[in-house]
């Protein structure tokens, strides 16, 4: 059964919580398995020098924001080499504010997880995203007020000359390359499942009132389906802007306007125009915008 993306916001539970003590622990204890295999020892031969802007704007119609994006990049060479830099947008449900402390936890749990796990980049990733939604869906199941919680993830890890793009739900990741602007992540919603089947346009689809039925997010999915990310890799190329974002811009703005504004703008003030034109459009919803521009891949000399 597919679940709305807008539902848990709605839901008011009765019963007060048994204990907030869950709230204090940010991140979950690994298990000896899972930190069985090592970090690869990669030898750093490509920095991704970048600038990076974020806003973040809790909109007209909500009363907080459940909103999150964060960051990691690594002073350790070794780390950067085989686990790069992550910066990711998440975007949350739930009432009672869970949808905020569902954000926070995601952003929190992947960060820690993907840079202490071992196995490849990708074998991590993958993996923090899903100690993420089992440790969300354990803190929901544990607190009333919590219950059905979850949140959108779209990260974007830059590691020496790739990009490993995770995503699970509707917030988005662009990417602006030699004035071509397209959608590199791929919407986990019910519209876009019908368009890829052929049964909806993407017209019909952009005004469908099912456009916010997502298939999954971390914390809560269909159990009749296997909960999963999609996690692909690209090579990076100096001059690439990324746009990591939550709907409450890609409801307001449409493609073509956020090309518009990221061809003519430079990235600080592009950023702040992204927003305040989803704001101005209606802002029914939080919104989020993080920009990220390859300045240089600069080759390591190796000793």
């Amino acid at each position: 059964m597919l679940f709305k993306k807008f539902w848990a916001r709605r839901q008011e539970a009765d019963v007060k919580p048994r204990t907030e003590s869950l709230m204090q622990e940010i991140t979950a204890e690994f298990s000896a398995e899972e930190l069985g295999n090592a970090i690869p020892d990669e030898p750093l031969r490509v920095i991704p020098r970048v600038k990076f802007v974020a806003r973040s704007e809790i909109g007209h119609a909500r009363e907080n924001n459940e909103d999150k994006f964060d960051f990691y990049e690594p002073d350790e060479a070794n780390l950067l080499a085989a686990r790069g830099s992550a910066f990711l947008v998440c975007d949350g449900m739930g009432g009672h504010n869970a949808g905020q402390i569902a954000s926070e936890l995601a952003a929190k749990q992947f960060l820690h997880a993907y840079y202490h796990l071992g196995g490849t980049a990708q074998e991590a990733a993958r993996q923090a995203v899903l100690l993420a939604h089992r440790y969300i869906a354990e803190v929901a199941s544990k607190i009333p007020s919590r219950y059905g919680m979850g949140t959108t993830l779209t990260a974007l890890i830059l590691k020496q000359d790739e990009g490993i793009l995770v995503q699970v739900g509707d917030s988005r990741c662009y990417r602006l390359r030699d004035g071509a602007f397209e959608q590199l992540s791929r919407d986990q919603t019910l519209v876009a499942h019908l368009v890829e089947q052929g049964i909806l346009t993407p017209e019909q689809a952009k005004y469908h009132p099912q456009r916010n039925v997502i298939r999954q997010a971390v914390g809560v999915h269909d159990p009749s389906e296997p909960f999963e990310p999609d996690i692909e890799t690209f090579p990076l190329q100096t001059g690439d802007v990324y746009l990591l974002c939550s709907d409450g811009l890609t409801d307001m703005v449409d493609d073509t306007e956020m090309e518009a504004i990221l061809c003519s703008e430079p990235l600080t003030r592009a950023a702040w125009k992204l927003v305040d034109r989803a704001l101005a459009n209606g802002g029914r919803d939080n919104v989020t915008v993080l920009l990220l521009q390859i300045q240089a891949l600069e080759p390591v000399e190796q000793v």
